[in-house]
């Protein structure tokens, strides 16, 4: 895993983190958005799928690499998980614009209500389309411990900050230090990725 990979795994959660704290600061006065934080926000959040997408792929080829073969387990992964990615991105992608076109949060809370009006918009990218990210995310660190890459509470932890991000949006910062907890091997460079460790485990 070249250095460029392993730092996928910390900038993605940091990244992740730097959205929700900025989140929590533009909610002080009771309104979120629009404006520079808003904005700021959700550009972190891009940035960090960006990261995560690298790292997933990453993840998919150390499982492969490890078992000197085909890994459906891992590439199951990876397929869902880049279609939660793909979806965030247009999510988020559409709260900024409507951020940046709108005069106000009521108007921007129109603008996105009439796209997710449109048909198949509110299931793909806001309800199922998200859902698929954290579990391909899971698939994929699930497979990694398996393989003795990351640590047997790894998938434990990425299921927390799962269900934490997605249900209770104020705690993604708290389930962004999961994920750096539980890619640590991973940035740090200290996972075994080698089909030797496996074989003599």
């Amino acid at each position: 895993m070249t250095t460029t990979q392993q730092r996928a795994f910390l900038y993605g959660p940091v990244l992740f983190g730097a959205y929700g704290v900025i989140r929590l600061l533009d909610g002080i006065d009771g309104v979120k958005g629009p404006g520079l934080a808003w904005t700021a926000g959700h550009l972190c959040f891009l940035a960090g799928l960006a990261f995560f997408a690298q790292g997933f792929a990453a993840m998919r080829r150390s499982a492969v690499e490890k078992v000197a073969g085909r890994d459906r387990w891992s590439l199951a992964g990876l397929w869902i998980g880049g279609a939660g990615i793909a979806a965030l991105v247009v999510q988020f992608g559409a709260d900024i614009v409507t951020g940046l076109i709108s005069a106000d949060h009521a108007e921007m809370g129109d603008r996105v209500g009439d796209f997710q009006a449109l048909p198949g918009v509110e299931l793909a990218f806001y309800i199922l389309g998200p859902l698929l990210f954290f579990v391909g995310q899971f698939l994929l660190t699930g497979r990694l411990a398996a393989l003795r890459t990351l640590k047997v509470w790894a998938p434990a932890l990425v299921l927390a900050d799962s269900l934490l991000s997605y249900t209770v949006k104020d705690l993604i910062p708290l389930g962004a230090v999961m994920l750096v907890l539980s890619y640590a091997p991973l940035w740090r460079g200290t996972a075994d990725t080698s089909r030797a460790a496996l074989v003599k485990a």
